[in-house]
């Protein structure tokens, strides 16, 4: 009686478990095909080349070049800041703070909460600071509520990390004469660099997909932005303003850019993937 219910138990687990994959696999790829098969048809040369023009979401012509070039903008600068804050924050938690700290604790505690926390909150904080300091919604505001949207997942996800690298790896730099920066900087970091990279890529791909952040704080513009204190467009709002709009040609170029900013997303994780094999084989 034991063995058959162990058996029943086993099987019952693990058709939840192909079922969840299939289910997972389902979802991926009818989003995809939707994306595809809508938006193929109104993608061209002049939406990756040209501006919006005079009437573009009114069904006239032009492109979202603004949008994909405010995109990188925006992600790059806010993964930039995000990465200079998130560098220190895990080499304390994994080698200056003490084990079983309670600062440490609390500070992992609340990266969990803001990680947690809904993007259009983050919004309506950068949309606070703004009005309290006189700015205006431009490329740099976005910038860092993007950066503050990201900290919290590079950073837990660089000190899950950091908290893998075995204990004898650091004691074997301590005992070769190494401080605690040189151990950081040239052995653990050096060591874990492309596990690292991919917690740069998941707050990147979150940065460059994401709309409620942006949406009181970056702007909108048709144009490419030039200057930090200018406002920006970014192919997640595009994508909201063509979709809304009752035009069916507008919303065909909508699916378009989606099917955009889907490409820019697999190519940067192409591209991390062939980078962290690099690494991995030339690592010391």
């Amino acid at each position: 009686m034991g063995m058959n219910w162990r058996k029943i138990e086993e099987f019952f687990f693990k058709t939840l478990m192909i079922g969840a994959t299939l289910i997972v696999i389902a979802s991926l790829v009818l989003i995809l095909a939707t994306i595809v098969v809508k938006g193929a048809k109104a993608m061209n040369w002049d939406m990756l080349t040209k501006t919006p023009e005079g009437g573009f979401y009114l069904g006239k012509e032009g492109g979202v070049l603004n949008a994909i070039a405010g995109s990188f903008y925006l992600a790059g600068g806010a993964t930039v800041m995000a990465m200079v804050l998130s560098g220190p924050i895990a080499i304390y938690l994994n080698i200056y703070a003490r084990k079983r700290s309670k600062t440490a604790e609390f500070v992992r505690f609340s990266l969990d909460v803001l990680w947690g926390v809904p993007s259009i909150v983050y919004g309506a904080f950068g949309l606070t600071i703004m009005l309290y300091f006189g700015m205006k919604a431009s490329l740099l505001a976005g910038m860092i509520t993007v950066a503050l949207l990201e900290l919290p997942m590079m950073a837990r996800a660089m000190d899950e990390v950091l908290r893998m690298v075995p204990h004898d790896l650091k004691d074997a730099s301590y005992c070769l004469g190494a401080n605690k920066l040189e151990t950081s900087l040239r052995v653990i970091v050096r060591q874990t660099l492309p596990a690292l990279m991919t917690g740069v890529l998941l707050a990147f791909g979150r940065g460059i997909g994401d709309a409620a952040s942006v949406l009181f704080t970056a702007g909108f513009t048709d144009y490419i932005p030039d200057s930090l204190f200018g406002p920006a467009a970014t192919l997640p709002l595009a994508i909201f303003f063509q979709l809304q709009t009752p035009i069916p040609e507008v919303q065909d170029r909508g699916y378009a850019s989606a099917l955009i900013l889907t490409m820019i997303i697999l190519a940067i994780s192409l591209v991390v993937r062939l980078l962290t094999r690099w690494f991995d084989r030339n690592s010391v």
